[in-house]
């Protein structure tokens, strides 16, 4: 595809989810289209979480007034939080686009809106100009078919999830258990299954879903969606392999570089990586079993504790006098990472992950396999398909036992399974990376949602 041209005098208006793991997928994908595709940018975002606009001078900000303050923010959950968003946002994007939209710019003209898919509210305001919008799904296929298929998942009795049915295989989803389920802790227990079911309306009411996904990875699950949807499916992922000229970090947090330093000084594929995310908080009883689980196994790792991960805690506190220093070298600790170079360090043997799906992604494209420790919402599904599917890593139990932890660590490492789940994942690094040449899937994926934005004749000058 012919960069920088093809949408020239087109402007596309992109709106986040302010969480760690939604704007950088989203921020990812308009650079993608401002360099790839030859848009201009504008982003749309509340004032809380707000991206670091200096990091993007190409790209025009706009903060939607009066949505959410940080105060607020830090008192209720994720997916509360997401329902004010899609409550109060609705009329400050409206005003918005009124105005962007009314001034009739002949030289770069809007050619769609480009939501997070759990924005849902954004379909009803863009009708009502009359504004293509599309949808980014920022986490994989394979979870995505568990969403849109809540309703029968209930109707089946699936859920509400039980504690008696969790070994159950769910017939209508294999290989997945009832265990692997979606589930979100929240305060208003009905708040996940409705924010679920209204994302999946809304990308079926869109003009398109863009994947950071590629093809060769989740065929099958991209598959059953299009029988299902009727809307275009465009996975031009992994976003973050576009290697893209002036591409900038998308971190909320500030990354500790000094710990590339310290993976210089060890062996090839010796090291562990574990960091959970930008979200999962953890008990100070399970930050010590995984403390003595890691200096058990007697390899070297690479820890990202969060301030605060700990619930009670500052930071390390919790770890017993000495932890570190006993270790002889064989430990480093860091607030935050800079995990794309980390993942890329040849130190790395494995990568300890949430499995969020920015970080499965990644794992995936640099070939490190995964120890996985689900917490919440798609990462369980994402686990299952690493460890069950794409036999790319294996899983812990749900329960953080140091002899379980050391155990899973050594299999990875040592065990006989290791060189086959290194070979399996190894495979698919080359399949993303394939994905993005000329020809590939997700480069053909691309040209076709540039060509698609640009044919779409929106009729917004009437409806004003």
């Amino acid at each position: 595809m012919e960069e920088k041209q093809r949408g020239k005098g087109h402007r596309l208006v992109l709106m986040p989810s302010p969480f760690q793991g939604h704007i950088t997928p989203l921020l990812q994908l308009a650079d993608i289209l401002y360099s790839k595709g030859g848009f201009s940018i504008t982003i749309v975002h509340t004032v809380f979480n707000s991206p670091n606009t200096s990091s993007f001078p190409h790209f025009t900000f706009h903060a939607l007034p009066g949505a959410l303050s940080d105060t607020e923010a830090s008192t209720v959950d994720a997916v509360h939080l997401t329902d004010i968003i899609n409550t109060r946002c609705a009329s400050p994007l409206r005003e918005y686009l009124a105005v962007l939209l009314s001034q009739g710019d002949k030289e770069d003209p809007v050619a769609c809106f480009i939501a997070d898919g759990v924005l849902h509210f954004t379909q009803s305001v863009c009708d009502e100009f009359q504004l293509p919008r599309f949808v980014l799904r920022t986490g994989g296929a394979s979870p995505f078919l568990v969403f849109a298929s809540f309703p029968l998942l209930r109707q089946r009795g699936y859920l509400p999830v039980q504690e008696s049915r969790l070994e159950e295989p769910v017939v209508d989803l294999p290989p997945l258990k009832v265990k692997d389920l979606p589930l979100f802790q929240s305060h208003h227990p009905e708040a996940f299954y409705n924010l679920v079911c209204r994302s999946v309306d809304g990308c079926k009411a869109s003009s398109g879903v863009i994947w950071n996904t590629f093809e060769e990875l989740e065929s099958p699950a991209l598959t059953k969606l299009r029988q299902q949807f009727s809307v275009p499916m465009y996975p031009i992922g992994p976003f973050h392999k576009y290697f893209l000229p002036g591409s900038t970090s998308t971190s909320l947090l500030t990354p500790d570089k000094s710990c590339i330093s310290w993976l210089d000084g060890k062996e090839n594929k010796s090291v562990v990586y574990v960091s959970f995310g930008s979200i999962v908080a953890i008990s100070e009883a399970e930050l010590l079993e995984i403390a003595w689980g890691l200096a058990n196994s007697k390899q070297p790792f690479l820890w990202v504790i969060r301030p605060g991960i700990v619930r009670g805690s500052e930071w390390i506190e919790p770890l017993p006098s000495g932890f570190l220093e006993n270790l002889g070298g064989r430990g480093y600790i860091v607030k935050w990472a800079p995990q794309e170079q980390v993942l890329k360090h040849p130190a790395l043997g494995a990568f300890w992950t949430h499995n969020g799906w920015n970080s499965t992604l990644e794992s995936v494209c640099e070939g490190v396999p995964m120890i996985c420790a689900p917490c919440f919402g798609d990462q369980k599904v994402n686990a299952k398909y690493v460890s069950d599917v794409w036999k790319v890593g294996v899983q812990l139990p749900n329960k953080l036992e140091r002899v379980e932890i050391e155990k899973a660590i050594r299999k990875l490492m040592l065990g006989d399974e290791a060189n086959e789940i290194r070979e399996n994942i190894l495979n698919l690094k080359e399949k993303a990376n394939v994905c993005l040449e000329e020809g590939g899937s997700s480069y053909c994926f691309l040209d076709c949602l540039v060509s698609d934005i640009l044919s779409l004749k929106s009729s917004t000058s009437r409806a004003l």
